[in-house]
């Protein structure tokens, strides 16, 4: 049985549920939630209905004197469809703003049909509005949580395949890669553009790599040391490695840091990196004719 607490609550959703979706739905309109840009009517009732169901078992059987915990197994069915939902609704772009109103919208139809069964007992009306308040806030608070978890999911995946884009290794030629740079080279990146090239390199059975720094923007000590470390990594793995792109500025700026670059080949473009490289693997280019 339920507790007294929810007792009219649960009456009002099990026996106008349709209503309750119904003016839902009608409440997210006039708050300017619904989407109707990406979401049809059919789908918002739709996800309505469902997370309405879970919502109404839970309080069938999940609130014990006036106490509730959106962890125990009585939610299990609202946070299955929570999660669904969420994950369908972050996909297709709804805002965190725009999920937690969507969960709120849900007192204004339950506030309404209370006001009208118990308004001729005010005190009751005053307890079980508290106790309303209490499970949708509750609801939306999960809900917040679902959605920011799913989000900085989203947001890791699409950094971790910027990167991949960000670190293409090309075969310009047989047994000859090319990385070319663009933009800031932090540790993270560094770490990443390493172990891809690497494995390029044992997989195309490369000879020569060309690492192009013309749009790295700033060489600093540490983006210098990054490159470095890259190119003695090329040197174990067997092969040789050229940094092309530096510019005089970037010569300037590695000679007063005081920045050794060793025994790394470096040429100031990708033009003479390339026909150094053809040179090691025994490829001369012939001109064929007057242009």
């Amino acid at each position: 049985m339920p507790h007294s607490a929810t007792a009219n609550i649960l009456t009002i959703l099990e026996s106008n549920f349709s209503g309750v979706v119904e003016e839902w739905l009608g409440t997210q309109v006039q708050e300017g939630v619904k989407r109707s840009d990406l979401f049809s009517d059919a789908e918002s009732r739709a996800q309505n209905a469902e997370l309405l169901k879970g919502f109404a078992k839970g309080v069938r059987t999940g609130v014990v004197d006036e106490e509730f915990n959106l962890e125990d197994s009585a939610w299990e069915d609202l946070r299955a469809v929570l999660i669904d939902v969420t994950k369908e609704r972050v996909n297709r772009g709804v805002t965190p703003t725009e999920m937690a109103t969507f969960v709120l919208a849900l007192k204004s139809p339950l506030f309404k049909r209370l006001e009208t069964m118990l308004s001729d007992e005010p005190k009751t009306l005053i307890r079980e509005v508290l106790m309303v308040t209490r499970l949708v806030d509750g609801f939306a608070i999960y809900t917040n949580e679902i959605f920011i978890a799913e989000r900085e999911q989203i947001i890791e995946r699409q950094r971790e395949e910027m990167l991949e884009l960000s670190t293409p290794v090309v075969e310009l030629w047989d047994r000859v890669l090319t990385l070319p740079l663009i933009g800031t080279l932090d540790s993270a990146r560094a770490q990443e553009v390493m172990e891809n090239l690497l494995q390029t390199i044992l997989e195309r059975q490369a000879e020569v790599v060309i690492v192009d720094i013309t749009g790295v923007g700033t060489v600093d000590t540490q983006v210098a040391q990054h490159l470095l470390r890259a190119a003695a990594a090329v040197r174990l793995m067997g092969a040789e490695c050229i940094i092309s792109g530096i510019s005089p500025m970037i010569a300037q700026t590695m000679v007063q840091l005081g920045i050794d670059v060793g025994t790394v080949s470096t040429r100031s473009s990708i033009r003479t990196a390339l026909a150094d490289a053809l040179k090691t693997v025994g490829y001369v280019i012939h001109k064929t004719r007057d242009s």
